[in-house]
């Protein structure tokens, strides 16, 4: 619960986004449109501003192994908005340089084309932890965030995957993970891990033990969850190795593993004896290396996510963290979370996309705070009715 303090805080901070002339009251525009393309420090860039660009700016944070185009480039210029983007410096999964790159085309925008009267930061994917990263990080620079199929928790991504793998090994009865530098690990993945738990839809004894603590380690019984974990079941065995920067940050030393009852796996045995792991020296430090250090919740402006609830690639319970975190923090009035019912990753309709941007400028510009999903709800069964505009044909929801 707030203390009266911290709702006075969060109501003052509101009404500052409704009120403030500097807030709501657009620039005049200045000639046509700009559109520039080049290279910085951080990689290269784009910058598009429209013909009477009405002051606001949408910094977009592409996914790993994405492009800086952004997706909300037609909607952002046909309602006056410019956007920049930067490609990153480099590929791979490092959101503290992306963090910093993403810092600095904002700051060539100001530079270029001039201080825009609110930015908001659109994270993707791995731009998700940039977007949270750069609001508990860098507080004051953007003024909302749009993040969809994003790791909203950080380096909780890292710790699931590797507790998704300490499963398949302990039920899979195979040393898997001894040395997951190993170049044949994939091979070993093959041959060892699936004869002994099948897969998806065709589960042997241990298979279906495995996915029950997958079920609850990604968030729960949630719509279209196995049709999404049938696209990722054996990559995410391989993920985020060791030998990696997120992969040396993730932990299992936390993680409570849940099975269902029915299944003869005893719960308290089955974290007695699972494979622990610790992150690596420093390595989820919040004072050499914060943006791998564990998210505090503490955001301070409004932020908009939506989630697939079949992803298996970012799962859902990515977004059950961090509303716990907020909760904590005592800023869960500044977040609202929209599940979408599909599997897979980062494959929403334009329509949704639009219409969460157009309520998060809203609610900066005006107050309105939108509505949106409780994702620590007891049945999750039910998360995304209201915001799924096609019900995927396996969904249950498309025959009622």
């Amino acid at each position: 619960m707030l203390t009266s303090g911290r709702l006075a805080l969060a109501v003052a901070a509101l009404l500052v986004f409704a009120m403030d002339p500097a807030l709501s009251t657009a620039p005049a525009g200045e000639g046509g449109p700009v559109s520039r393309r080049g290279t910085y420090a951080g990689g290269s860039y784009l910058i598009e501003v429209p013909a009477g660009w009405n002051g606001g700016l949408v910094v977009f944070a592409h996914g790993h192994n994405g492009h800086e185009a952004s997706p909300l480039a037609s909607h952002l210029a046909a309602n006056g908005y410019a956007w920049a983007a930067s490609s990153y410096r480099s590929g791979g999964y490092r959101p503290d340089w992306f963090l910093v790159d993403t810092l600095q085309v904002r700051d060539l925008f100001i530079r270029e084309i001039g201080r825009p009267r609110w930015t908001i930061i659109h994270g993707q994917s791995l731009g998700g932890h940039v977007a949270i990263s750069s609001l508990e990080l860098h507080p004051g620079v953007y003024q909302g965030a749009l993040i969809e199929c994003g790791v909203t928790d950080g380096v909780t991504v890292a710790d699931l995957f590797l507790a998704y793998q300490a499963a398949a090994e302990y039920f899979a009865g195979a040393p898997l993970l001894d040395d997951m530098a190993r170049p044949d690990l994939a091979a070993r993945v093959n041959e060892l891990w699936l004869p002994a738990l099948g897969e998806p839809g065709h589960y042997t004894l241990q298979g279906r033990r495995f996915d029950s603590v997958v079920k609850h380690l990604f968030g729960g019984d949630l719509p279209l969850r196995l049709q999404g974990l049938r696209r990722r079941y054996v990559p995410n065995m391989i993920l985020f190795r060791r030998t990696q920067t997120l992969g040396r940050a993730g932990s299992t030393l936390h993680v409570q593993y849940r099975i269902d009852p029915g299944l003869g796996v005893d719960e308290d045995e089955l974290n007695r004896k699972i494979r622990r792991f610790a992150p690596a020296a420093g390595a989820r430090s919040r004072e050499t290396a914060p943006v791998f250090a564990e998210p505090t919740g503490r955001i301070t402006v409004p932020v908009l996510t939506i989630h697939a609830t079949g992803d298996a690639e970012a799962p859902f319970s990515l977004e059950q963290a961090y509303r716990r975190r907020t909760l904590a923090a005592g800023t869960s009035q500044l977040l609202v979370q929209r599940a979408i019912r599909w599997p897979g990753h980062c494959s929403f309709d334009g329509t949704e996309r639009e219409q969460a941007f157009d309520d998060l400028v809203a609610w900066i510009e005006r107050g309105v705070k939108p509505d949106g999903d409780d994702v620590l709800a007891a049945d999750v069964s039910k998360l995304g009715l209201r915001w799924t505009p096609i019900f995927h044909p396996d969904d249950p929801a498309r025959r009622r």
